[in-house]
């Protein structure tokens, strides 16, 4: 467990639920044929709830296909890798689209990929492929009242990062090889979700935003259009 720090691929997710008639407009939970809708909003630092979500769609036989709304800055490794595989999953029996809002970076763009399509809008903020970890530090101002603090640790890391003691040589390498580990992973799922090869995706993996119109440029999406396009896509 780390103290004092945030694993973050950028810093958000709420779910909201409802389903759509192939036809279009709204349905009830009985009909025949249905498109399942799942958002992605906000901050990811929860995967639970949509998880089950997706989970309860995939298994449903009057689910055609499922679209997924990613409005989304980013949030949490372990939170984005869990919803990442749960979309993966669903993929592998049902159709999946996806369509990204104003922001769909980081964590929202990382979610993204196992989709067989994503569609962004022109001005759609994405990208930001990447890993940061955050470490704040006391150290000036513990000075400064005149605190001090000791710490017992069983093992020479049990302590780092400490927002109290400036970190050796030593401990900065044993932390950045942990961010490198994250952003590899990163990186492979990219790469493999999206059928490019991980020394292109190295090249704009330095945490970058793009637009959507970049975005489509690089390989990062399929193609330009609105939540609704997206539905017709899936369509």
């Amino acid at each position: 467990m780390l103290m004092g720090a945030a694993l973050v691929l950028l810093v958000g997710a709420m779910a909201a639920f409802r389903f759509l008639v192939l036809g279009g407009g709204s349905s009830n939970m009985f009909s025949s044929q249905r498109i399942g809708i799942v958002n992605i909003e906000g901050a990811i630092f929860e995967s639970r709830a949509i998880n089950e979500w997706i989970a309860q769609l995939r298994d449903d036989d009057s689910i055609s296909g499922v679209l997924v709304r990613v409005d989304s800055p980013g949030g949490s490794v372990a939170p984005s890798q869990e919803i990442f595989r749960a979309i993966e999953r669903l993929a592998e029996v049902k159709p999946v689209v996806v369509s990204m809002g104003s922001v769909a970076a980081s964590g929202g763009y990382y979610v993204s990929c196992p989709a067989h399509t994503i569609m962004a809008n022109p001005g759609t903020i994405t990208g930001s492929i990447g890993v940061k970890m955050e470490i704040l530090q006391f150290m000036g101002l513990m000075e400064q009242i005149g605190l001090d603090q000791q710490a017992l640790v069983s093992g020479k890391f049990k302590n780092t990062p400490s927002p109290f003691e400036e970190m050796t040589d030593e401990e900065l390498e044993y932390l950045q090889s942990i961010v490198t580990d994250l952003f590899d992973q990163f990186v492979s799922d990219v790469a493999d979700k999206r059928g490019l090869n991980p020394a292109d995706v190295q090249k704009i993996a330095d945490g970058r935003i793009v637009t959507g119109r970049q975005a489509l440029e690089e390989g990062l999406v399929d193609g330009i259009g609105s939540f609704d396009d997206a539905l017709e896509v899936l369509k």
